[in-house]
């Protein structure tokens, strides 16, 4: 899976890729909950932090991914990093964790720092979620589980199908403009379009150059998707049959039952307040 990209399905025959993908659906949903929880103390949320981390990279050893893998996606995050820092700089937060240390007449406070960590970490594990559902998942079985989820929706008259196949289309089509910006980048590249250096006006024309052919290839593959559909007699309003059916089994009953008690323990110690310096010294 070296080249696996956001968006794209890779078959392997691990037990991750075995689950329904109901399960995998609510799990990532559920560990991004856990991962978004608070606790009182700065120690205990690195030491949190830590554990949801060894459990989605054992995770995504199971299934095959590398945890290279993941951290290549994050390239072209940097900027955003650098403005939550910044940010967080000029705007700080001294509730958490007090004291700062001085580079010339601007104070940056160590609270900045951890709050940018804590934002960038989520990140990470969150983009390492997000690829073992679309790497482990074929996108119309991530389909059934997204309408399947939505089904009770179907009694207001949401347009359950139609919205699963939108996110399923969206999912599918990342690395596919992915690909399609690398091999634009590569024609410019060749007329003597260079994307690194230059001034900053030299830049925005070169990103120009990029997006504009982008949107445009963008546009005829949504044309072409939408004509080939039709053509093969699409109608979400019609009844439709499947040919691959959802099946539960026993695996993912006792998927589901460790990943609830996981989820649940964390929301527990959540609520009790739990501090892991106090648990330590309590020992």
């Amino acid at each position: 899976m070296a080249s696996l990209a956001l968006g794209r399905y890779v078959p392997f025959h691990s037990f991750i890729h075995r689950l329904d993908p109901r399960v995998k659906l609510f799990g990532m949903i559920a560990l991004m909950t856990s991962i978004f929880l608070r606790f009182p103390s700065v120690w205990t949320n690195l030491t949190m932090y830590a554990v949801i981390f060894v459990v989605i990279v054992s995770l995504m050893h199971v299934a095959h991914i590398r945890l290279r893998t993941m951290l290549k996606q994050l390239k072209a995050l940097w900027i955003m990093m650098v403005f939550l820092l910044v940010i967080n700089i000029l705007v700080p937060n001294t509730s958490e964790i007090a004291g700062y240390f001085s580079i010339g007449s601007l104070r940056i406070y160590y609270s900045a720092l951890l709050q940018t960590f804590y934002i960038v970490f989520r990140l990470v594990l969150m983009l390492g979620l997000t690829l073992m559902l679309t790497g482990t998942t074929r996108p119309l079985d991530l389909t059934y589980a997204i309408e399947w989820y939505l089904t009770p929706f179907k009694v207001v008259g949401f347009p359950t199908h139609e919205v699963a196949m939108t996110i399923a289309i969206a999912l599918r089509f990342i690395p596919t403009l992915l690909e399609e910006t690398m091999r634009i980048m590569k024609a410019q590249a060749s007329r003597g379009v260079d994307f690194l250096n230059g001034k900053l006006k030299e830049k925005l024309r070169a990103i120009i150059a990029l997006i504009v052919p982008l949107f445009i290839s963008a546009f005829q593959r949504s044309e072409e998707l939408a004509n080939a559909m039709e053509a093969r007699g699409y109608n979400p309003s019609a009844p439709r049959t499947r040919y691959r059916q959802l099946v539960w089994k026993t695996r993912d009953t006792w998927s589901l039952f460790f990943l609830m008690l996981f989820v649940g323990g964390m929301m527990t110690l959540n609520f009790l307040g739990f501090d892991v310096i106090a648990f330590w010294h309590a020992l």
